[in-house]
């Protein structure tokens, strides 16, 4: 495949893959910060359909933070993986220990995102969940289970470029997956991007307000 500019490309080409979910009332994207919101920012403004941030943050083993042992996410939801847990011995004050120390930082995450403004509902709408790319989809799988538990008609997950056994895998677990590319090797999800600098807190503020503003602009 041909590697995408930066995520405003890479957006845009999304978008393209989306068109059927255009002009729908129920219809809300939700990105994955921080990487996924320009993605994302593209993709709701050619479908016409509200934008905002669905914040998930794992919980690392002590000691071994790479392995997750479940996640936190938007709307108080946590989930957790049973397997590690059991495995580990890993005690429930242990889990409540690291989940306050990763609330704190998504509620931090939350607040510079969209100025205290509340998360929107999800129930009965259909929801098209974006990040940059799949690489594990490991963050992505955990915000589909806490997603879940709000009770929305639909879950989309739509990304750029993945994995193909990622990808192959989350379509298992979800109404429609969208990934534009799937290359093998993959080799990683930066490597498909010309320009993949990190995205910036006060860049999600800005397009999520942005987006906010604009879809309100033409929903008058």
């Amino acid at each position: 495949m041909q590697r995408y500019q930066d995520r405003v490309d890479a957006g845009r080409e999304l978008a393209r893959r989306l068109t059927e979910y255009a002009n729908r009332p129920n219809v809300l994207v939700l990105a994955l910060p921080r990487g996924g919101v320009p993605v994302a920012y593209e993709v709701a403004r050619a479908l016409r359909a509200p934008l905002d941030v669905f914040v998930v943050r794992k919980l690392g083993v002590p000691g071994h933070e790479e392995l997750a042992m479940g996640a936190i996410a938007s709307g108080g939801m946590r989930v957790l993986n049973a397997d590690v847990l059991r495995m580990l011995d890993i005690p429930p004050e242990v889990v409540d220990a690291v989940a306050a120390r990763e609330r704190r930082e998504l509620e931090r995450r939350e607040r510079v995102y969209r100025d205290d403004r509340p998360p929107p509902g999800v129930r009965g709408r259909t929801v098209i969940l974006i990040d940059d790319g799949l690489a594990t989809g490991a963050t992505m799988r955990a915000a589909v289970a806490a997603l879940r538990a709000h009770d929305p008609a639909r879950i989309v997950v739509a990304a750029p470029v993945a994995s193909p056994d990622t990808c192959a895998d989350l379509g298992r677990e979800v109404d429609e997956i969208i990934c534009a590319e799937t290359p093998d090797p993959f080799y990683g999800v930066g490597w498909w991007y010309e320009h993949f600098e990190q995205t910036m807190d006060a860049e999600v503020h800005e397009l999520l307000a942005r987006a906010n503003t604009n879809h309100y602009s033409r929903q008058a």
